[in-house]
């Protein structure tokens, strides 16, 4: 790609191996399904997603030069993604997260991330060559430390950029608190993890965004599930905009999907309104199995 990318994605790119049962499953269950292998990690998950609205994204990360790490770079790079910018020489394999997914949604999920964790700051290097100057929108997703996090908020490379800022799960949500001390980033979270961040419990998505920039972050949005998603934002009303009904068909990636096409509407300059409605419905997409645009 020749083309300077209009969006940099930073965090994970690595394989998803994916198992869904068509039915509810108990602990210890062992059942009938299917398994799929796909490329992943949230910050691939959004390149992608923003490639499909006609973006030119770019990732940093840590890719192995393993053969699962050729394939998966060749497979992004199918799907547009510029890949110019990786970190190749962690000495690690390619990174790799398993999940088990029912008729219900998610019900437990590992992420082996040891090469991105690995390669810290190194995956930043391009943002003193062929990125430098950096002013446009920035994905960082919470498989990066705490202390990864914390540089990249006060990195002057990045001091102008449009930072969206995406905690991979609620059990990595805690790692944002640099970034919230900073002020910096508009924040995507599911309202488990907008609960964890506000340090208590919220009755749905526009409270739970709200606690959150009560704590000092400046905008912050919040889905729930099939119930209404919020945008929050200080010195603005609270919006929010209910999702369709779906069945669902998987659930990884949806929050992903979320982001990107909520940063494709307002990179076409859309109001928060119509912003938030494309990102609901995109999430709602592709839950039902579907991918758009």
């Amino acid at each position: 790609m020749t083309q300077r990318p209009d969006i940099l994605c930073i965090g994970a790119m690595l394989w998803d191996v994916i198992g869904r049962a068509p039915r509810r499953m108990a602990p210890g269950a062992d059942v009938p399904g299917r398994i799929r292998h796909i490329p992943g990690g949230v910050a691939l998950n959004v390149a992608i997603a923003a490639a499909r609205w006609g973006l030119r994204p770019a990732v940093l990360s840590a890719v192995g030069q393993d053969s699962e790490g050729e394939a998966l770079v060749a497979e992004a790079q199918r799907l547009g993604v510029d890949c110019e910018h990786l970190t190749r020489d962690t000495g690690l394999p390619t990174d790799c997260y398993m999940g088990i997914e029912d008729s219900e949604g998610l019900i437990a999920a590992i992420a082996d991330a040891h090469s991105l964790e690995d390669a810290g700051d190194r995956i930043l290097a391009p943002l003193s060559a062929d990125l430098s100057g950096w002013t446009a929108p920035v994905v960082l997703d919470g498989n990066l430390t705490e202390g990864l996090l914390g540089v990249i908020a006060r990195d002057p490379r990045l001091a102008r950029a449009d930072l969206r800022v995406v905690p991979a799960s609620p059990g990595k949500a805690e790692r944002l608190e640099p970034l919230i001390a900073a002020r910096r980033g508009c924040f995507y979270l599911n309202r488990l993890e907008a609960e964890i961040l506000a340090g208590r419990a919220c009755p749905d998505a526009a409270s739970a965004a709200e606690a959150v920039v009560a704590r000092g972050a400046a905008r912050v949005l919040v889905t729930d599930g099939p119930h209404p998603a919020a945008d929050a934002s200080v010195g603005q009303p609270t919006i929010t905009f209910a999702p369709p009904p779906v069945t669902i068909a998987r659930v990884t990636g949806a929050g992903d999907c979320f982001l990107a096409a909520h940063l494709a509407a307002e990179l076409q300059n859309q109001p928060r309104d119509a912003a938030l409605r494309q990102a609901v419905e995109s999430s709602a997409a592709h839950v039902s199995g579907k991918d758009v645009p």
